[in-house]
């Protein structure tokens, strides 16, 4: 069982303790969180056949440059790029290349920004020109999987009940819930405790408390949950070469429920073909 420490006296490493926030934290985090989201609405107007992940990584790393934010992704752990880009049945980590986009695929792409020293985290799915019914249902349903997710959220509330209530949405749907990864709690730090399973019962995993802070990012798959790493190290991939996607939003827990930190300034955090 997770215990809990004010940000304000916990050193700046994991410590598998959670951590819990104040107003002068929330206000970084929603400039940081912001600057994610407007860097996201951006790419509405970018991503198009023909482009490459490449030119999407430049644009994030430019982005966040222009407003004094660096990529938290760019040396992580030995990744070399600015953002994930993942298309079609690419879970999540896809590696930035120099192959274009087509008509019909379906990508996702994940930006974290440092600024300040804080931390923030979202992604969103981009269909590229025309896709498929089952492509556009998927993203449906992984949209409608994250605010579901997020509307359980409120002190006293287990974490379970996060993943039981994108389970089972995304099931009823016919589709499935990735296990391998999972949200994350962030801030100072890129990612803390607690860990978020997008699966799950109600009464599983840690008690939620007021001023704690935590990305919900379920990768919903068309086909079977199970995934695979590519020798790269990074990329997972269906094992079964069906369709994922995923949503992410970065988030606290208030008094009575939640606040979104990474909501589209223009209203276009999640498209429609």
């Amino acid at each position: 069982m997770a215990s809990c420490i004010d940000y304000r006296i916990a050193p700046l490493k994991y410590t598998g303790q959670c951590r819990i926030f104040d107003e002068v934290a929330f206000t970084s985090m929603r400039k940081v969180c912001r600057l994610v989201a407007c860097s996201l609405d951006e790419l509405a107007e970018i991503v198009k056949p023909g482009v490459t992940t490449n030119e999407i990584d430049r644009f994030i790393f430019a982005f966040g440059a222009d407003h004094g934010a660096l990529p938290a992704d760019l040396n992580y752990r030995g990744y070399m790029h600015a953002c994930c880009t993942s298309i079609n049945h690419v879970v999540c980590h896809g590696i930035p290349d120099d192959k274009p986009l087509r008509n019909g695929d379906i990508v996702n792409v994940d930006v974290t920004y440092i600024l300040d020293g804080w931390h923030g985290d979202s992604s969103r799915m981009y269909p590229i020109g025309k896709i498929k019914r089952a492509a556009e249902r998927l993203i449906d349903v992984a949209h409608e999987s994250l605010m579901r997710g997020i509307s359980v959220v409120k002190p006293g509330v287990r974490t379970g009940a996060i993943g039981a209530a994108i389970q089972n949405y995304a099931e009823e749907e016919r589709c499935s819930v990735v296990r391998d990864f999972c949200g994350h709690g962030i801030g100072q730090i890129f990612h803390d405790a607690p860990n978020i399973l997008h699966y799950g019962e109600p009464c599983d995993g840690i008690e939620l408390h007021k001023g704690m802070i935590f990305t919900i990012e379920p990768m919903i798959n068309l086909g079977k949950p199970s995934v695979k790493i590519l020798k790269d190290g990074w990329t997972a991939v269906t094992r079964d070469r069906s369709l994922s996607a995923q949503y992410e939003h970065t988030i606290r827990v208030t008094e009575t429920g939640y606040e979104i930190f990474t909501l589209s300034p223009k209203g276009i955090f999640f498209y429609r073909t």
